[in-house]
């Protein structure tokens, strides 16, 4: 279990540092974003080639950070059920929902487009829109999306286990300090004098 527990710790930095990347794309998608509107209105210039440009990046986004947001237990739950259950009993809910649901989903639809990602790339499939972009990256983030969620799936799977078997602590309890939005509410309070 050792074994899988330092591979698990490996994924999760994997994980991590595919997340801490892709914060990045959102900046440009909004820099893409913006520069797109100022040169459409001022100077009556456009292009499909940046609107598509923006459509990869948030789907980019959006595929990388599955494993980054599986990490951080930020992604979508029944809290209003499990978040009334010990501890053990949200455990064996996340091992079988990983078990049974997550993982032959996330294997399913990266074992499905990859063959999609291939044919365009064998292709070379241009987007039907004038001035469209190749879209044969767009199709490879779907399977590399999927496959960083599988490994992270994985990952979570070892951890609770672990946590089931006494071997670590509880893996959801993680003290990542405040959030972005507690920390500005914090900040609001105190320039407004009110106490924390």
């Amino acid at each position: 279990m050792k074994l899988l527990l330092r591979l698990s710790g490996l994924i999760d930095a994997l994980s991590e540092s595919v997340g801490k990347l892709t914060y990045w794309l959102v900046l440009v998608a909004v820099l893409v974003s913006a520069g797109n509107a100022v040169v459409r209105y001022s100077l009556n210039l456009s292009s499909n080639a940046w609107l598509e440009i923006q459509w990869y990046l948030f789907s980019a986004v959006f595929l990388l950070c599955a494993g980054y947001t599986l990490l951080h237990n930020q992604h979508v739950r029944i809290d209003v059920i499990s978040g009334r259950m010990s501890k053990r009993a949200q455990a064996w809910i996340d091992v079988l929902g990983t078990i049974f649901f997550l993982l032959p989903m996330a294997i399913a639809i990266m074992w499905m487009s990859w063959p999609v990602f291939v044919d365009a790339y064998r292709h070379n499939e241009v987007s039907t829109n004038a001035g469209g972009l190749v879209i044969w990256p767009a199709r490879l983030m779907v399977p590399v999306g999927f496959f960083l969620l599988v490994v992270q799936g994985l990952s979570e799977l070892v951890k609770r286990i672990a946590f089931l078997r006494g071997l670590i602590p509880d893996p959801t309890e993680k003290d990542e300090g405040p959030s972005a939005e507690e920390q500005l509410a914090a900040e609001i309070r105190k320039q407004r004098g009110e106490p924390a």
